[in-house]
């Protein structure tokens, strides 16, 4: 879980990750960061979260959050430190959190990873694509490859 010290919460924080920081964004989220002077002794990464009310209804909202502080502590050993980090929620992410609810697994963490590689805040992962595990096997044995 997010610890509270590792979490962004006045208003000011956030006001300046989004004029000073740099974004990205993704169909269901958008990520403002904004690495912090070194003057700063605690390089742990802070996390905030904006969830709208166009997303949902205050159960919808706090779901989503949950989700997303979850998501992030997954992420966070390979998430670059000395860095802030807002994640906002677009009305589209309720769609995943609602495929996951009925099963699907990690549906929300693959977004945030996602969001956080295309930032190059945090590591590719290793190429597990199904595509070259299929042909890996025919390659060693002197076939073609597709």
């Amino acid at each position: 879980m997010v610890r509270k010290r590792a979490r962004l919460s006045r208003a000011s924080e956030f006001q300046r990750i989004y004029r000073q920081g740099s974004s990205t964004a993704s169909r269901y989220l958008v990520l403002h960061y904004f690495q912090r002077p070194a003057g700063m002794p605690d390089t742990v990464p802070r996390l905030g979260l904006s969830v709208s009310k166009k997303v949902g209804g205050a159960v919808v909202r706090n779901r989503i959050k949950r989700l997303l502080r979850e998501a992030f502590d997954m992420c966070e050993p390979g998430v670059a430190h000395g860095y802030d980090y807002v994640l906002i929620a677009r009305p589209s992410l309720v769609d995943l959190v609602e495929r996951q609810q009925k099963g699907e697994k990690a549906i929300v963490l693959e977004a945030v990873t996602e969001l956080f590689q295309r930032a190059s805040l945090l590591a590719p992962k290793e190429s597990t694509d199904r595509r070259s595990a299929i042909e890996t096997p025919r390659s060693a044995e002197g076939g073609e490859e597709v």
